[in-house]
């Protein structure tokens, strides 16, 4: 059963009982005859979908709708018109007025419970997305508690290592994944102290042994995620700071043997961090900070991906600009 009901609303009573005896094994339903009566069933119970005749007896189904849309307590209900009234033009007008289908009359049972149950589904797996994107959020920034990187870090990052990801050619899926993987590349550092992550100054050798740690850290948490996207961030996780020369850690991986997710990511991340202001360190320039990418091309970072990374300069600086906060301004 929806916890929200659908709202029928017609002013024949045999159209709302065969609609009732459609949908009433499966959803909870409340019904309207006007439109005055919809707005008002509306604003008492929050429907999660409403069930639109056109032809009512007071306002019509479209300014029940453009009702339904300017008000914050219903803008996010689902509406389906159901309607004898089959008109192109007037189908237009109903989806420019935010509604989502037009069912036309004289019904078939079996179309409407699909439609309602297909648009419920998109509802239902657009919501799911959304928690589970603010799931990865807090997983990120968890990471940095105790450190001064923020929200915008991870994020900005992220983006860059999608943008990185589109220019050398990956699917539309795996675009995807990486921003959201790449958001939690630090979660390891979690069980990193305060004490090394906030020093103002370098660390020390012990303080770097513990330090490195975080990439294990982070994969050991990741790694229990069985979808795709947490394959992919316990990966990066672990390889973020291996370079292509074999001299980063933790496994002193080299060239190809790094996986390609975390070869983009060091790229992103070196240079997000490189111009944003740190406690150890100012914001560099992105000049500057470009400067040491190319250097560090076939030593640190993939030689290739370097080039893939440069050819997209302009999108670079426009995710840049489109996250700029004080920390990450430009010295």
């Amino acid at each position: 059963m929806s916890k929200r009901p659908i709202l029928i609303v017609d002013d024949e009573p045999a159209n709302l009982a065969l609609m009732g005896e459609i949908l009433s094994g499966e959803y909870d339903l409340v019904f309207a005859a006007t439109g005055a009566d919809a707005l008002l069933a509306a604003r008492k119970h929050q429907p999660a979908m409403v069930l639109l005749d056109i032809q009512l007896p007071d306002i019509d189904g479209y300014e029940v709708c453009r009702q339904l849309m300017a008000d914050p307590l219903t803008n996010e209900t689902i509406v389906l018109f159901v309607t004898s009234m089959s008109d192109r033009k007037m189908e237009e007008k109903g989806f420019a007025l935010g509604a989502v289908d037009y069912i036309v009359k004289p019904i078939s049972p079996p179309i409407v419970a699909a439609r309602v149950r297909a648009h419920l589904s998109m509802v239902r797996v657009e919501r799911l997305e959304q928690s589970y994107r603010e799931a990865i959020s807090m997983l990120g920034e968890a990471a940095h508690f105790n450190d001064e990187d923020t929200g915008v870090h991870i994020w900005r990052m992220a983006a860059y290592s999608e943008a990185l990801a589109r220019a050398a050619g990956k699917s539309e899926d795996y675009c995807r994944d990486i921003e959201r993987a790449a958001a939690m590349h630090d979660t390891g550092k979690i069980g990193i102290p305060k004490e090394i992550l906030q020093k103002p100054g370098p660390l020390n050798a012990a303080e770097w042994t513990v330090m490195r740690t975080h990439c294990q850290l982070g994969r050991d948490i990741l790694a229990k995620g069985t979808s795709d996207t947490f394959k992919m961030a316990a990966s990066i996780a672990m390889y973020h700071h291996e370079k292509w020369d074999g001299s980063g850690y933790p496994e002193g991986l080299a060239g190809e043997a790094i996986p390609i997710e975390a070869r983009m990511v060091a790229i992103a991340d070196v240079f997000d961090a490189l111009t944003m202001r740190r406690p150890y360190k100012e914001a560099w320039s992105a000049e500057r900070a470009l400067q040491i990418l190319r250097e560090g091309a076939g030593q640190h970072f993939d030689p290739r991906l370097i080039d893939v990374f440069f050819s997209i300069i302009p999108t670079i600086e426009a995710i840049r600009a489109r996250w700029e906060t004080p920390e990450g301004a430009s010295k």
